[in-house]
């Protein structure tokens, strides 16, 4: 063979190659379609994941939707009506309730969580100073009982030994700065974007429930358990929960990065209202195992006949963390 033809040939192959490579690449990015239901500093480390290319790193093709911005100027992500999410990611409180009382609600399983914990404040109209002087007043949560700000004002009325249907009138639709403005409501169980809010326009802070340490299913990225039974869903999911534990450690190790991620996607421009809302998240786990203590409450909180068919371990799935946790892979971010 002369030098020219030979030189012909490995260029060929060469060519064959990165063609190969380049068709494998391809296809080893796997298509998910992935929905956040709020726009929380619990999702956040999702909305990282999607800003820095994570989901991408590690071999998947994301299609993001998220609710609109509270706040103009945020990026939207709204891929139309006729989608579907493979991975729903909010509270998993007000979805175990679903699937219990709804009688074609898909049965998700939590694969990952990291918002295992009752973490609202409580905000009231001036003029109330204590939680004791709430009693006979209304108390705003979001749009029905069984999510997570209802399962906190349960969680109140429980340590206050009041009647949730009689002591206290519980306002759906209600959790806004803007009914406390108006007169709507009494009080709020309120978010981290609605306490900066409330903090910088002076409301009375009557209580951080996180200092009730009481555990509840929050935000968790969750499947319909039959999807898992696909080996190509299983190996998406396992992906997923790859560059959720790599966007949860750019929202611990890097803050810069975070606040501007938060300030561009949620369209928040005021640093104050910001850096509130990010040290309000930095008790995110590390490593985000779903909420086991939490899901036993959802249980207990909810009884019913329904609800007494199931056991905790009937709405989550921990195989995905447990894997990459003993294999070290979460460990590596905060060496």
């Amino acid at each position: 063979m002369n030098t020219r033809l030979r030189i012909a040939t490995i260029w060929a192959a060469m060519l064959c190659v990165l063609i190969a490579l380049a068709s494998c690449t391809e296809m080893d990015h796997l298509p998910l379609n992935v929905e956040l239901g709020g726009r929380t500093v619990s999702k956040l480390p999702f909305v990282i994941a999607a800003d820095q290319g994570l989901f991408e790193k590690y071999g998947l093709d994301v299609t993001l939707k998220m609710p609109p911005p509270r706040h103009p100027g945020g990026i939207r992500a709204n891929p139309g009506s006729d989608w579907r999410p493979d991975i729903f990611v909010d509270g998993l409180t007000p979805n175990i309730v679903k699937q219990v009382q709804r009688a074609r609600f898909p049965d998700y399983v939590a694969i990952a969580s990291n918002d295992c914990i009752v973490r609202n404040h409580i905000i009231a109209r001036d003029g109330i100073e204590s939680l004791e002087a709430l009693k006979g007043k209304r108390i705003g949560i979001s749009g029905r009982r069984d999510t997570t700000t209802g399962f906190a004002v349960l969680e109140l009325a429980d340590r206050m030994n009041w009647d949730p249907e009689l002591d206290i009138s519980i306002q759906f639709n209600g959790r806004n700065v803007a009914e406390l403005d108006e007169g709507l409501v009494d009080a709020i169980m309120a978010s981290e974007t609605r306490y900066a809010e409330a903090l910088l326009k002076g409301y009375p802070i009557l209580e951080d429930t996180k200092d009730w340490n009481v555990a509840v299913g929050g935000n968790s990225a969750m499947v319909d358990d039959n999807w898992l039974e696909d080996a190509t869903n299983r190996e998406k999911a396992r992906r997923f929960v790859q560059a959720t534990i790599e966007g949860l450690a750019l929202y611990h190790n890097d803050m810069t990065l975070a606040l501007d991620v938060m300030s561009r996607w949620y369209g928040i421009d005021d640093p104050r209202i910001l850096q509130a809302i990010y040290e309000r998240g930095v008790w995110m786990p590390r490593k985000p195992y779903p909420c086991y203590e939490g899901t036993e409450n959802t249980l207990r909180m909810y009884d019913s006949m329904e609800m007494r068919k199931h056991a905790p371990g009937d709405f989550y799935d921990d195989s995905f963390v447990r894997e990459l946790d003993d294999s070290g892979f979460i460990d590596a971010f905060y060496e």
